[in-house]
């Protein structure tokens, strides 16, 4: 799950630096923050001596590899627009089960600290892309994005009371790529304010 996550997170931090017509090195940086960027702040809340990222670089490697595979074959790759939407729903949901995993395993089983760590998992690294290209972040703007993280975390805490952990981890994972894949499919949206003004989201 992490594997697939850091990948698929990396590669949506990556072209968004490119579309926003960044330097080499900045759609490096962009791609490893994305990927990263929300474990780092689950590791800074929950106090461990030394965020996960930085304690093992390999998933700082692949997001540096996936950041080089997406300026290679940026041409290729933008025209699999279905593909991209599809890991970066994986993503998050690998993502989201990961982080309701690390409450576990730092023996907290309080429902909102599960839910919490499961979504700054899930969408933090997303949220730092975007504050860092300043965009209002995309979770804040449309889309059934958290609130995908923030079911799959609340059905991995329910299972967790009569189930394994690992088993429960695969629930949270399809509990959350259902609800985002169900959302982009009928184009659900969350409510907004009605104030008059013309929608100028992109």
């Amino acid at each position: 799950m992490e594997l697939i996550g850091t990948v698929a997170f990396a590669v949506s931090g990556a072209l968004v630096a490119i579309e926003k017509k960044l330097d080499y090195y900045g759609i490096v940086f962009l791609a490893i923050i994305t990927a990263v960027g929300g474990g780092i702040i689950r590791d800074v809340i929950i106090n461990l001596p030394l965020p996960a990222a930085f304690e093992n670089p390999v998933y700082v490697i692949i997001s540096i590899a996936s950041a080089v595979a997406v300026i290679a074959f940026y041409k290729w790759i933008t025209k699999l627009q279905t593909v991209i939407m599809l890991c970066d729903a994986v993503g998050l949901a690998a993502f989201t089960a990961i982080g309701a995993r690390t409450a576990l395993d730092n023996d907290v089983y309080t429902v909102f600290v599960v839910l919490t760590l499961a979504m700054l998992t899930g969408v933090g690294g997303g949220i730092l892309r975007d504050v860092f290209v300043k965009e209002i972040p995309f979770v804040f703007r449309k889309e059934v994005y958290a609130i995908a993280s923030l079911a799959g975390a609340l059905v991995f805490w329910a299972a967790n009371i009569y189930l394994g952990v690992n088993l429960c981890m695969y629930i949270c994972f399809g509990t959350t790529l259902v609800i985002r894949l169900i959302s982009v499919k009928f184009n659900w949206h969350l409510a907004k304010v009605n104030t008059g003004a013309k929608d100028n989201d992109r």
